[in-house]
């Protein structure tokens, strides 16, 4: 299973803020994370509706990660962040043929859900522990 490119650069988010106690602004996140400006922000808005960061506008505003955050699941959080979407599209633009006897699709949604269920009691805390912690605290550091 692959994660889609704004679950990867949220889980970031998460992690970098979690390490972090001050505020972070979009472009110091676009450079530490070496993610284009734009696609961060759309990303970070996201966090914000999903109540894992908070944002302070104007001047001297920023991004904090919200209290609740360093408590929540890697799993839920992937699996609200990736949505309804499985591993295999066995019914998107063509129908695969093989649809009505294929017993590969019901494996992977196996699959797909052990893989959520491995990352449920991760919390973002657990992922800015040290050492990682040193390493998230040095990045964007000039």
């Amino acid at each position: 299973m692959r994660l889609n490119r704004s679950t990867d650069i949220s889980l970031r988010i998460l992690m970098l803020g979690a390490a972090r106690d001050d505020r972070l602004t979009i472009d110091d996140l676009a450079e530490a994370l070496v993610v284009p400006r734009h696609h961060l922000a759309k990303v970070v808005q996201r966090l914000q509706h999903l109540g894992l960061l908070a944002t302070v506008r104007g001047r001297s505003g920023g991004i904090r990660l919200a209290a609740t955050a360093h408590s929540a699941s890697i799993g839920g959080l992937v699996r609200e962040l990736e949505g309804e979407t499985e591993v295999a599209d066995c019914e998107g633009e063509r129908v695969c043929p093989l649809s009505q006897a294929c017993r590969l699709r019901g494996a992977l949604r196996l699959a797909q859900e052990a893989f959520y269920t491995t990352l449920d009691p991760i919390t973002v805390g657990d992922l800015s522990a040290s050492p990682t912690r040193q390493v998230l605290l040095n990045l964007g550091r000039r």
